[in-house]
């Protein structure tokens, strides 16, 4: 397989862009301590465990999706994955939860195999199909769990899952770090990484210069529907039950740290640790937003008002465009005659 290469000033840029997310959750920390110190009161050790918790519910729904935005598609399907995986987990792990999990995720997997061949091989738009496969595989969750919401038996699991380790962690929490650190190793220093990226970027390209996009794009798919459902299943234990419909606000936190994490919505640029710590700054927003009792309209307001200044920095023509300003003021009337008669 054939490695496609970012040009000098793309790489630059990515790598300015790639730093943007953990800049921003240095501030995010920041603030989480500062903002309740101005008004008398402080986190506690809880609090912080509590957005460990929060990230670990969503933040493998972000990565689900965020792979398939670095590959230039949109999987919308990831949100009805994750619910899959705590129905079929809640509904076949209770003797054995591991069993409960492997059966999820293989089940999610097949259906992003589907989805995955049908956009690659008929060059059929992702978020067409992948909407498609939202609305059918959401309808098959409620067949399965008779249109209701299961509860798990084995609720002894979910506390296990969620016993504080070492004050702020939980094996949930931990389970989820070791994931983003194997996508992160992947994504960062393999070729399959570097390729998919490149697809993203530009995929006409990728196939002159001898990438097999098609199975790269399939196996992303496939990655990103294991990854929804490995998210849900964990979190259908933890709740002790499977919630066939969790709405639209799952989907709207992943879309969110996916950009808060420096991924590009035109592909080719992003990675595992941005999208980390895209979703754990909205985490502690969030439990920030609870600590100081902040009314939902304000909470509203600040994350997506951050959202729209993060989208205008990212956005891919804003450094030319602020060069060609800046060129045009150093140009002045007096000058263009000269430039005119030495040519």
């Amino acid at each position: 397989m054939t490695e496609v290469q970012q040009s000098p000033r793309q790489g630059r840029r990515a790598r300015a862009l790639g730093i943007m997310p953990v800049l921003l959750l240095v501030a995010m920390v920041v603030m989480f301590f500062v903002i309740p110190a101005l008004k008398g009161t402080s986190p506690t050790d809880f609090n912080v465990y509590n957005a460990f918790q929060d990230w670990s519910a969503l933040s493998l729904l972000a990565l689900a999706l965020g792979i398939t935005v670095i590959a230039g598609e949109f999987d919308l399907s990831v949100l009805a994955m994750y619910s899959l995986g705590a129905m079929v987990a809640v509904q076949t792990g209770t003797s054995s939860p591991v069993l409960g999990v492997v059966l999820a995720v293989a089940a999610a997997g097949l259906i992003g195999l589907v989805q995955g061949l049908i956009v690659a091989k008929l060059r059929i738009n992702s978020m067409t199909v992948t909407l498609g496969g939202y609305l059918t595989v959401l309808g098959l969750v409620n067949i399965i769990g008779g249109n209701a919401s299961v509860p798990y038996k084995n609720v002894n699991v979910g506390i296990s899952l969620d016993d504080p380790i070492l004050s702020f962690f939980s094996i949930r929490s931990l389970i989820t770090i070791a994931i983003f650190a194997i996508v992160f190793l992947v994504l960062r220093y393999t070729v399959l990484g570097r390729n998919l990226r490149a697809m993203g970027g530009e995929r006409r390209a990728t196939r002159i210069a001898g990438v097999r996009a098609d199975p790269l794009l399939v196996g992303c798919f496939v990655a990103s529907a294991m990854l929804a459902a490995l998210g849900g299943s964990l979190l259908g234990y933890s709740l002790a039950t499977a919630i066939p419909d969790l709405g639209f606000g799952p989907l709207i936190f992943a879309i969110t740290a996916v950009l808060l994490g420096g991924v590009a919505l035109a592909g080719g640029r992003g990675s595992a640790l941005g999208i980390a710590a895209g979703a754990f700054t909205l985490a502690l927003l969030n439990e920030l937003f609870g600590l100081m009792a902040t009314p939902d309209y304000i909470s509203d307001l600040i994350t997506g008002g951050l959202l729209f200044i993060v989208t205008i920095i990212s956005a891919p023509d804003l450094f030319g465009w602020w060069r060609s300003v800046r060129a045009a003021k150093v140009t002045t009337p007096e000058q263009e005659p000269v430039a005119l008669e030495k040519s």
